[in-house]
């Protein structure tokens, strides 16, 4: 499901590739994403940091050949569904506040599993919630979470299990963490997590 824009009349979203079919869009964000991360991957080792350079980088990487908003904080007013994502307006505050309390606050390195179980459960939420981008939040938020168990040995989640038949939980999630519950989002990445 696309975003709900005030104006927007359900087009192609104006990209850099002079792309006209929504078909082909996919297609471009895909491979995109499948670069940026083999790219990351490459480039993972004990020292990365996960910053908001490095969630803008990651961005930009996955949809920079596409869209020239790639790796900027949006600025339109998002709902999906009938939810409203954060105002664009504070936008600039929240990203600052998320960095600060809670990237900024992830150890280097996990002594055990549920630890690391949990700040992924607490960045992913948070981010996805926040949705600081136009496009690409979703794909962006799970390629950090796959970075942040790899860095830590682990191998990337397992996101397929969540399925259709589980989105409405993962969506509801989303908004849980919202509201500072971030149990359900603990669920979710525990029952994606590699063995």
């Amino acid at each position: 499901m696309k975003y709900d824009l005030p104006g927007d009349q359900g087009e192609v979203l104006p990209n850099l590739l002079g792309l006209t079919e929504q078909r082909a869009v996919d297609l471009a964000e895909a491979e995109g994403f499948l670069r940026a991360e083999m790219t990351l991957y490459d480039e993972l080792h004990d020292g990365t940091t996960f910053d908001l350079d490095y969630v803008q980088r990651m961005h930009k990487l996955a949809l920079g050949r596409l869209y020239a908003f790639a790796g900027k904080w949006r600025d339109v007013n998002l709902s999906k569904g009938g939810f409203n994502f954060p105002s664009v307006k504070f936008l600039d505050v929240t990203m600052r506040d998320f960095d600060q309390h809670v990237l900024k606050n992830m150890p280097d390195i996990y002594a055990d599993r549920d630890a690391l179980i949990r700040d992924i459960a607490l960045v992913h939420g948070e981010l996805l919630f926040i949705h600081p981008f136009r496009e690409g939040n979703g794909r962006t938020a799970r390629l950090l979470a796959d970075m942040m168990a790899q860095k830590q040995g682990h191998g990337k989640l397992h996101w397929e299990r969540i399925g259709r038949v589980r989105f409405d939980e993962y969506v509801q999630a989303v908004q849980q963490a919202a509201l500072d519950n971030r149990q359900p989002m603990e669920a979710i990445i525990r029952s994606v997590f590699p063995s």
